[in-house]
């Protein structure tokens, strides 16, 4: 500094006093500028005043001499002292040069500049307000300062601001948010810590609405709640609570689809805390903005159904996840099913864009409206209304979240109860939007498929019921029901009617008439047939799912729609099918259900008596197909009373090549006779006279089988047949005995019959090719 220089109306002795090294020099030179400015004041003399501030800024606290500067800090402060109410005249002028020495390399300085600043701010009170935003930067920085000295000085200042702002009602808080959203990404936990204190005193303050501008800080809350120090951490839990509290106090006045997107990143974050807190703040949004979620739909689904897999070691979050999904499927209804086209009503505000919440995040993928799906991966729902009945109404659109259950249930390696959940979610459009979501149905079919494969049997009768609503609902009923998938399995629309309401559906098949559904039935839609066609095609791509599964899916089924039209058109399906090999075995498998399967009782019984023109054209239809498997055409012999076919497909066995195979298959008829099911049967060998065809193919069995534990059973059962002369009776000798039960006059059992032979003499050619490649295990046996 040059001696020489005019400072006035700074003495000399002023001036050497503020550049001594010494504290208590410089302190003597305060109170000498303290009582000069007085004077001034007093005078007025406001010119002067600025000059004297002007060169202690200048030439003492912005000087690169460090007394200098610190001798020109503990002037600014006596001026400030000096100027008492009338500093906030001068405010911009003191403050300026101090904050720029919080910047200073000497820790003592920033020190200094506390101190002055703390003076200064004490002195003109609310009048710093206008300057509040360059005060907090400053003390923003100086909470992260490493020296504990500097960081005690600045923490009294910073209560000091908090008083101020507290008692006052002219905080400046629309300039303040742009700052505080800033700031509030600092890493620093010194730093962190300071944010939360100031939120939470803007938050105790009744004048002052900071739920307003909770979407511009909500994302930075959460980060600061991922700290690593415990107390930060609890501080911002409160925080957090404070502001749940309020909106769930003042639910109308909150912008809920401004936050819903930063919750749903936050939902699917590593830490538990967040994931926790983030969820339960996403479960109060659903439950009390209600459809205002609705349009975030896909991105909540996406952060919510991975968290349903989860186990106990995070079930608090499971649990709170398991609310939120049932609270949003609530939200759902068959209103929703409206065309998405504008209707030309009252005109409302605009939907708020989802997405534009999310314009400056980075990091995790969420599932908005636009349908993107990034997964990273009991208790009881409470009633709910929305938190204002006065919103615009909210369209649902349905392809983001079809396209989130769908990468969901593609998954694999996705838990069984986030897969149950699809699951249920995808019925639960179904049931509510059905006109929708035939729109996604092509796309879906695919994997519902698939998810049959699954290893859960909870998954796969929840994808039965979705496959079964899709089979059964009206709204997918079409002119054309898409393509069929698999050259194997393909049936022209010519050979597979389409049922329509009021309409009679016949299933043709080649050099018959067709089938009639029964009025009482309930109408199958084009989808059913095509779901009949592709669930065979994968039991023939996939035998293992037909040998453990096959039976489970096909029952499930029978109670999901109409047993009859399953067993028709599965029939008919086969009646076409190329592999004999598989059709064989699905015969097999439908007749086994069919005789054994409690759900299949009340088509036994429609069976049993070929009644109706209905029942009569069914076991027609069966017919065909059963012939594909010999012994199983037998058994439906058996179950429809047709003993006299029954013992003329018997003779026919002897034109067919036995093998160990047929053999088996006889053995396991000759048990199932003996079941509860055949019990009618058995009765009836009582009446020789009038059932001589029953025991005549029960002979034939026996005849067919080798000296074997099935041989012996049946062989037993026949001994018991009792003499038809020892049940005459003395009262009626000359009764004429019964007729055998009728063929019925609309089945042409000799056409049977052919059909019979021809499809095995096909069965026959295609196991003598297998054996001239080579590729056949000749399993015949002499007998």
């Amino acid at each position: 500094m040059n001696p020489e220089k005019d400072f006035a109306p700074l003495t000399p002795n002023i001036v050497r006093a503020l550049n001594d090294k010494l504290y208590e020099k410089r302190k003597v030179a305060a109170l000498e500028i303290e009582k000069l400015v007085r004077e001034f004041v007093a005078q007025n003399n406001t010119v002067q005043i600025k000059h004297v501030i002007q060169t202690l800024s200048q030439e003492f606290a912005l000087s690169q001499h460090p007394h200098s500067r610190k001798g020109g800090l503990i002037g600014l402060a006596a001026c400030s002292i000096a100027l008492g109410k009338d500093s906030g005249l001068y405010l911009k002028e003191l403050i300026e040069p101090v904050l720029t020495c919080f910047n200073d390399a000497d820790s003592r300085l920033r020190y200094y500049a506390c101190e002055a600043l703390y003076n200064i701010v004490k002195v003109a009170r609310g009048a710093v307000l206008p300057h509040f935003n360059v005060l907090f930067d400053g003390l923003s920085k100086l909470a992260a300062d490493p020296d504990p000295n500097v960081k005690s000085g600045s923490e009294l200042l910073d209560r000091l601001l908090k008083d101020i702002v507290t008692e006052s009602n002219k905080f400046d808080l629309v300039g303040f948010i742009p700052l505080l959203r800033e700031r509030i990404y600092s890493n620093n936990q010194y730093a962190r810590q300071f944010i939360i204190s100031w939120i939470l005193v803007l938050e105790s303050v009744p004048d002052i609405n900071l739920l307003d501008y909770l979407p511009e800080i909500l994302d930075g809350l959460f980060q600061i709640l991922g700290d690593n120090g415990k107390e930060i951490r609890k501080m911002c839990e409160v925080v957090l609570g404070e502001f749940l509290k309020e909106i769930k106090k003042n639910p109308s006045s909150v912008k809920f689809a401004e936050m819903a997107n930063i919750l749903v990143i936050h939902c699917q974050t590593t830490d538990d805390l967040i994931q926790l807190t983030a969820m339960c703040w996403m479960r109060e949004f659903i439950q009390l903005a209600g459809r205002v979620m609705l349009p975030y739909s896909s991105g909540i689904l996406t952060a919510v159904l991975p968290c349903l897999a989860y186990d106990d070691r995070k079930k608090s979050i499971k649990e709170v996840a398991n609310v939120c999904n049932q609270s949003l499927m609530k939200l759902v209804t068959p209103e929703d099913d409206e065309p998405d086209e504008p209707k030309p009503v009252v005109q409302r505000q605009a939907e708020p864009n989802p997405e534009d919440s999310l314009a400056k995040q980075e990091g995790t993928a969420i599932g908005g409206p636009d349908g993107s799906c990034d997964s990273s991966f009991s208790s009881g729902i409470s009633v709910f209304t929305p938190a204002s009945t006065d919103r615009a109404p909210v369209t649902l659109h349905l392809d983001g979240i079809v396209q989130v259950l769908n990468c969901h249930l593609s998954d694999m390696a996705i838990g069984m109860m986030t897969r149950i959940a699809v699951l249920k979610w995808l019925y639960h459009l179904y049931i509510k939007t059905p006109r929708k979501m035939f729109r996604h149905t092509d796309s879906l079919f695919p994997i519902l498929l698939q998810t049959l494969s699954d290893e859960s049997d909870e998954v796969i009768l929840k994808d039965l019921e979705v496959l079964a609503e899709i089979a059964s609902s009206p709204a997918g009923q079409t002119d054309d029901p898409g393509p069929l998938d698999g050259p194997d399995l393909r049936v022209s629309h010519s050979e597979l009617q389409v049922p329509t309401p009021g309409r009679t559906n016949l299933l043709n098949t080649s050099g018959t008439k067709g089938l009639e559904c029964s009025p009482s039935t309930p109408t199958m839609n084009s989808y059913f047939y095509k779901f009949m066609i592709n669930l065979l095609k994968r039991f023939s791509s996939e035998r293992k799912l037909l040998e453990v599964r096959g039976a489970f899916i096909i029952r499930q089924l029978c109670l999901l729609l109409n047993a009859e039209n399953i067993f028709h058109s599965m029939a008919d399906i086969l009646l076409r099918e190329e592999d004999l090999k598989f059709a064989s075995t699905m015969v097999h498998t439908l007749n086994t259900i069919l005789l054994t399967s409690t759900e299949l009782f009340q088509l036994r019984n429609q069976l049993k008596d070929l009644k109706t023109l209905e029942s009569q054209n069914l076991f027609c239809c069966l017919y065909r197909s059963w012939c594909h498997n010999p012994v199983t055409t037998v058994s439906l012999c058996f179950l429809t009373q047709n003993y006299r076919h029954a013992y003329d497909l018997i003779q026919k066995f002897g034109d067919l090549e036995v093998t160990v195979d047929f053999l088996t298959e006889v053995d396991k008829l000759v048990q199932l006779i003996e079941c509860p099911i055949f019990t009618y049967l058995r009765l009836q060998l009582l009446d020789v006279k009038n059932n001589p065809y029953l025991i005549k193919a029960l002979y034939g069995l026996l005849m067919l089988l080798p000296q074997s534990s099935a041989f012996q059973l049946l062989s037993h059962r026949l001994q018991c047949v009792p003499n038809p002369e020892l049940l005459q009776t003395e009262d009626s000798p000359q009764a004429a005995p019964k007729s055998q039960k009728a063929d019925s006059p609309s089945i042409d059992y000799a056409e049977l019959l052919q059909h019979f032979e021809k499809v095995q003499k096909k069965h026959l050619e295609v196991r003598h090719q297998r054996s001239g490649r080579g590729d056949h295990l000749d399993r015949r046996v002499v007998l």
